[in-house]
């Protein structure tokens, strides 16, 4: 095998297949990243770890083709430190060698017979405008649980319904669910996938700067138990997660007694001011009343911290504590210059949404429960 390919051209690929490469590989073979250089002038490169498959196609000028295996960190690692060159890699013996200008690598070849064959490439159920998935994905994730206790909560429930699309996530102590509308190759499509939020995250993020993003689930995965991505040339599959997912959509309060608007950025830095003092899994707490809300932390002898924010406050005033960090989260996710936070009583779940203007009407295709916490009064 002998090829050569642009430097950045090769970073990019080796880096976004090698991203999931296992750290501590059950079966050695399994830290390989797959290069098989073709005539036509491209080259595939693919890993896989029976859980998580990606591959992406570039060109490249070969003048032999083959197929080897490497290790996809290693790899990934000199193919980032290369100079700004074009890169020649040819098999001799036993060994790969890899040249950019003046620097010389040698890599050992793995066993490539004895690599796992990927599963094929999915036939779309449908797609997404990029950016919208990302942000999506972004808002929803940071609510999964990054725990081993209930490994279903570690994961994003997507549920498809003709083109309404709802991604749900929730750890226990706050939840996060946003709808928006896809392109289903079916009008009467419907399908329920749990996916791995950290995956499902690296994948959103990686493939969201193409324009459109095809999505395959169900039986077009190849199976009920895979979801595929593809954008470009770049293609995924991951397992998903097995069990039911609780129906936790009920703890989102039927009725709203308090509600506050806020400038987002204004809350956000007062918060992660005034919980510089608070210690760990101690809450801040937030007294909203007419025309501002007041942010405190600490009590007794320890240290203490307080701001007020200018808010707009209808309904009666209320006092309510929260994890400060889950807080921020939200927060950090409504991507709108305004929040809005819907109230029933200090002791029920709190809604967070974003708005556009303090006056406007509240986007509720994103919304954030957050559980409130116990405080001494």
């Amino acid at each position: 095998m002998k090829f050569r390919v642009e430097r950045e051209v090769l970073a990019d690929a080796v880096t976004w297949v090698a991203r999931g490469l296992p750290a501590r590989p059950p079966v050695p073979v399994l830290a390989g990243l797959l290069i098989e250089a073709n005539d036509e002038g491209t080259l595939t490169l693919s890993a896989f770890d029976y859980e998580v498959s990606a591959k992406i196609t570039v060109a490249a000028d070969v003048s032999e083709s083959g197929t080897v295996l490497v290790l996809g960190r290693l790899l990934a690692d000199i193919s980032r430190n290369l100079p700004s060159k074009p890169v020649d890699i040819s098999t001799d013996g036993s060994k790969v060698s890899v040249t950019c200008g003046s620097s010389r690598f040698s890599l050992m070849q793995m066993p490539a017979d004895d690599y796992p064959t990927l599963p094929t490439s999915p036939a779309p159920s449908g797609t997404v405008a990029g950016d919208v998935f990302t942000q999506a994905v972004a808002q929803v994730s940071i609510a999964a649980d990054r725990g081993d206790t209930l490994p279903i909560l570690t994961g994003v429930r997507v549920e498809i319904d003709g083109e309404k699309m709802t991604l749900l996530a929730t750890d226990r102590y706050r939840l996060a669910m946003r709808e928006l509308t896809w392109n289903p190759e079916a009008s009467d499509a419907s399908h329920v996938a749990l996916v791995p939020a950290r995956t499902l995250s690296e994948t959103a993020k990686a493939l969201g700067a193409s324009g459109t993003v095809d999505l395959a689930l169900g039986s077009s995965a190849g199976g009920e138990g895979l979801v595929g991505f593809e954008a470009g040339q770049r293609r995924t599959t991951t397992r998903l997660l097995d069990g039911e997912y609780p129906k936790v959509t009920s703890i989102f309060p039927t009725t709203v007694e308090t509600e506050s608007v806020i400038k987002t950025a204004d809350l956000v830095e007062a918060v992660k001011r005034v919980a510089l003092v608070a210690e760990r899994n101690t809450p801040v707490r937030l007294r909203f009343s007419e025309g501002q809300v007041a942010i405190e932390a600490g009590t007794g002898d320890d240290a203490q911290a307080s701001e007020a924010v200018e808010a707009v406050l209808t309904g009666p005033e209320i006092e309510i504590a929260f994890n400060p960090q889950f807080l921020l989260d939200g927060l950090g996710a409504v991507g709108t210059e305004y929040s809005r936070l819907s109230f029933t009583q200090p002791s029920r779940p709190a809604v967070l949404s974003g708005q556009d203007k303090e006056d406007g009407d509240a986007d509720t295709s994103y919304r954030y429960v957050l559980m409130p916490v116990r405080f001494a009064s």
